[in-house]
């Protein structure tokens, strides 16, 4: 594959992939729910570019299905510039809420400015109403 070629969407996604279990790195969990009538999108686990791929999948099928998008933060025990990259996208597709990240990703929010771009709430109840 050359510089500039289209990256195939197996490739980007995980469509079209093995079930056979993969030798890469470990893929964030990710589970999906609706609450309060929102959509909300928690992830659990390590959230950078090597595990980020499921995540970034329940997040934009949600930005392109629900006007209001959730996401539990409360699992993630790691975050890089990949999520916060994730986040922006999101944000410019659904009215995207941060619901319970833990003080590192809090952190990363505050020095980054996203925590003033982004509704970022305790808890999932809170980020559902606003």
């Amino acid at each position: 594959m050359s510089y500039g070629e289209a990256v195939p969407a197996a490739r980007i996604s995980g469509v079209g992939a093995s079930t056979a279990p993969s030798a890469g790195p470990p893929q964030a969990v990710v589970t999906q729910y609706t609450q309060h009538g929102v959509r909300v999108v928690a992830a659990h686990g390590s959230c950078d570019a090597q595990s980020i791929a499921r995540l970034e999948e329940a997040l934009t099928t949600a930005a392109w299905t629900q006007p209001k998008v959730v996401l539990d933060a409360s699992g993630i025990t790691f975050a890089d510039s990949s999520l916060l990259n994730l986040l922006i996208l999101t944000h410019r597709a659904a009215a995207l809420r941060v619901a319970g990240p833990r003080p590192h990703l809090q952190r990363l929010l505050r020095i980054t400015g996203l925590d003033a771009v982004l509704y970022v709430r305790a808890t999932i109840e809170e980020a559902a109403a606003c």
